[in-house]
């Protein structure tokens, strides 16, 4: 359906039209690479379509401008780090005092212990502990799966996303069907064979193979595969899922990092699942480097148990700035007054109006492409039906295309999450800002048919 010409034609006209708007950001782009490696401080940052990143100057709720005095709806929003919207006030206020205090103490707060009786409330799990991210997170939840089970292998699923933790870097070869780096893994510190099993989500038969040997320490699920589109569970998954860990002695690692946007206890409470740790990052603490990790009764006791107490500090979880107290009281600020309820209430319907205005289109010129959403979170992917699994998504993944939708988007006052098409509604985003963006995206794709 895409006229691949024009979609070259149009490309040429995008990145001229981007770098007449940004020349600022394209002179502070070509000073960085004097001390950042690729002029950019994260690598991943040259993915950006355009040709160079646009910097920012500042961004309150749902929108930001970049030096060159662009003003932008952002619909990427940190890729969840911002899920809340930028510099929501009771975020800023706690910064604000407690910056005044102190930042790190290397001891507990009053905020801590109210977190994780919040976070208890929410998840269903019984002891938390903190740290400075989602991968962070993750990465010590496993190494207290496989201690307490003492077994040394885990299961992800291909195309999975749960940070740089290095065991989940890893996807299914399609010619072998065997577990290989992920492709462009740099320098991966073994072959991930001998650490992971990749299954593909939503296969049973899989799951139980993978589980049978009795030798996987923990399942690494997001209860709604995210990062390769937005791919749901069939009807019966997660109940398997449940129901095969236990059977055959692995634990449950639920990460909600991404899926917090479903609801306020993520889909862990939204679909009644039970498993035995729960990890949650990124928006939490309004974008301030904070993540947490909870455990069922049992598996907190288990974990305490296998931590002596003469070595707890060299055990390979934990971290000097983790649980310090400023991101410890935005956290609280956060979790008490921002994402509540009323905030799921507001921003789910809106991002149900966003899929809708962006389906109207895909409908209206018969594109082979779909539109799914999860809470707040909404995504379009380039094949007719939405996928079952991450390998479906990854064979639909068009970066050309990618590219053009991104930057043209982002040339007309719109900021999509790069890598994937997926759009975040926060609570300041408003349905005129919703309406415009479908008038863009018709505009866009009117352009390349």
């Amino acid at each position: 359906m895409i006229d691949r010409k024009k979609l070259e034609n149009q490309m040429i006209k995008e990145i001229e039209m981007f770098e007449m708007n940004h020349k600022k950001s394209g002179e502070l782009y070509r000073k960085a690479k004097g001390s950042l490696l690729q002029g950019v401080p994260m690598n991943w940052m040259t993915k950006w379509a355009g040709s160079y990143p646009v910097y920012v100057a500042s961004a309150k709720g749902a929108h930001f401008q970049d030096v060159d005095g662009n003003d932008y709806l952002d619909l990427c929003l940190g890729d969840t780090g911002s899920m809340i919207g930028h510099a929501p006030e009771p975020a800023v206020r706690a910064i604000n005092e407690y910056a005044k205090k102190g930042t790190t103490f290397m001891l507990p707060t009053e905020d801590a212990a109210w977190n994780g009786e919040e976070l208890n409330r929410r998840f269903g799990m019984q002891y938390w502990q903190f740290a400075t991210s989602a991968t962070d997170s993750n990465r010590f939840a496993l190494r207290l799966a496989r201690e307490i089970t003492k077994r040394k292998k885990i299961v992800v699923y291909n195309w999975c996303y749960h940070g740089s933790v290095d065991e989940t870097v890893a996807v299914i070869d399609e010619k072998t069907g065997k577990t290989v780096a992920k492709p462009g893994s740099l320098g991966p510190q073994c072959d991930p064979a001998l650490t992971t099993k990749v299954i593909e989500w939503n296969d049973v038969t899989a799951l139980e193979a993978a589980l049978a040997d009795e030798d996987v320490a923990a399942v690494l699920a997001e209860p709604v595969m995210t990062n390769c589109g937005i791919v749901h569970p069939e009807p019966g998954y997660h109940d398997a899922l449940r129901e095969l860990t236990k059977k055959y002695g692995t634990l449950l690692i639920i990460d909600e990092t991404h899926t917090i946007c479903a609801g306020v206890g993520g889909c862990t409470k939204e679909y009644g699942l039970k498993p035995d740790m729960v990890v949650v990052g990124k928006t939490v603490a309004a974008g301030i480097p904070c993540a947490a990790y909870g455990f069922t009764k049992e598996v907190g006791e288990k974990a305490a148990a296998a931590i002596p107490p003469e070595l707890c500090d060299i055990g390979g979880i934990g971290g000097t700035l983790a649980a310090n107290a400023l991101s410890m009281h935005v956290m609280r600020a956060v979790l008490g007054e921002v994402l509540t309820q009323e905030y799921y209430d507001k921003n789910i319907p809106l991002a149900k109006r966003f899929n809708e205005g962006v389906q109207s289109v895909i409908s209206k010129y018969d594109l082979p492409w779909n539109t799914t959403q999860l809470g707040c979170r909404t995504e379009y992917w380039f094949r007719k039906e939405p996928a079952k699994n991450g390998g479906e998504a990854e064979a639909a993944v068009d970066f050309q295309l990618d590219q053009y939708m991104h930057l043209a988007s982002m040339n007309r006052g719109f900021l999509m999450t790069p890598f994937h098409n997926m759009a975040l509604i926060s609570a300041a985003t408003s349905e005129e800002d919703i309406d415009r963006h479908t008038a863009v995206f018709d505009e866009i794709v009117s352009n390349i048919i």
